[in-house]
């Protein structure tokens, strides 16, 4: 029983303080800590100089994060990825990798500083707005959830995988959202079909056409799960060495994979030889999706 209990605890400490995102701000909690550790302890704004990431991975880990460095780095960095986030919420310095897989420099040769958007997270941090919580050692006090003032989660997406649920949001274009938000404060009773006028479905920062038709897009939204697919888009264009395919857009998300909101893992379908995979681990690169 006490196992029992112990693997119980843990594993609502894993969905809820580690790997699943927080509705309100849309971040997991080694996000927000690195974002209010650049906002209140460094003071790195959008318009102040750059500092080294070295820095901000020290500052995250010693006094709000107590993880290791490597794993605090590498969401610093996907924050920065124009790639990998719709809207970035950190402004890199350096080599940060790229889309072709190139892994980003070490965290000594690096800088960053927050991004522009971040500022509709934590502009009013300092207003009583979100209730703080003591630090892990009780020396400090850090945020419960950010202020955010725009739909980061929706705008945004996140891919977590916790202990017995995952979920993996698409990221959205956010004046839709926002324009569907303003709509719905007008008209609480708006249903799917009418939001849906203004959001015309997942946005990818790659690009990507959708090919899934409107009637199965509502129903992924109703029933918050389904999978979203997506191809490539490319055109011609004429040059001194003849005609050149230019490739204009690339999905990077599972087509056939795009969860929207956290299930079970047992309710997700098995009819493809990656099932046990994709469950276990929502994929970026699915060679049997991708067919």
């Amino acid at each position: 029983m006490r196992r029992n209990a112990a693997i119980s605890t843990y594993a609502v400490s894993v969905i809820t303080a580690r790997a699943l995102p927080d509705v309100r701000d849309g971040l997991k909690p080694v996000q927000r800590r690195i974002l209010f550790a650049m906002h209140n302890d460094l003071h790195l704004y959008p318009d102040a100089r750059f500092r080294k990431s070295a820095t901000i991975v020290g500052a995250v880990i010693g006094k709000y994060h107590p993880h290791g460095d490597s794993a605090c780095y590498d969401a610093m960095v996907r924050m920065a990825q124009d790639f990998s986030l719709r809207y970035r919420l950190v402004e890199g310095h350096g080599n940060f990798g790229s889309l072709d897989g190139d892994a980003p420099a070490a965290y000594r040769y690096t800088e960053a500083r927050l991004a522009p958007l971040s500022t509709e997270l934590l502009d009013e941090i300092k207003q009583g707005t979100v209730d703080f919580r003591p630090n892990y050692d009780g020396t400090a006090q850090e945020p419960m959830v950010l202020p955010a003032r725009i739909p980061q989660l929706l705008a945004n997406g996140c891919t977590g995988i916790a202990v017995g649920m995952a979920t993996n949001i698409p990221p959205h274009n956010l004046g839709e959202v926002c324009e569907a938000t303003v709509a719905l404060i007008d008209d609480r009773k708006l249903e799917s079909k009418d939001l849906l006028k203004y959001i015309k479905g997942p946005d990818f920062p790659t690009g990507g056409q959708i090919i899934n038709s409107k009637k199965e897009l509502r129903e992924i939204y109703e029933t918050g799960q389904g999978p979203v697919r997506l191809r490539g888009e490319w055109k011609i264009e004429e040059s001194k060495r003849g005609p050149q395919i230019v490739i204009t857009s690339i999905p990077t998300t599972c087509p056939r994979r795009t969860w929207s909101r956290a299930s079970p893992r047992s309710s997700w379908p098995r009819s493809s030889p990656c099932w046990w995979t994709c469950a276990t681990n929502p994929p970026t690169t699915c060679a049997w999706c991708w067919n």
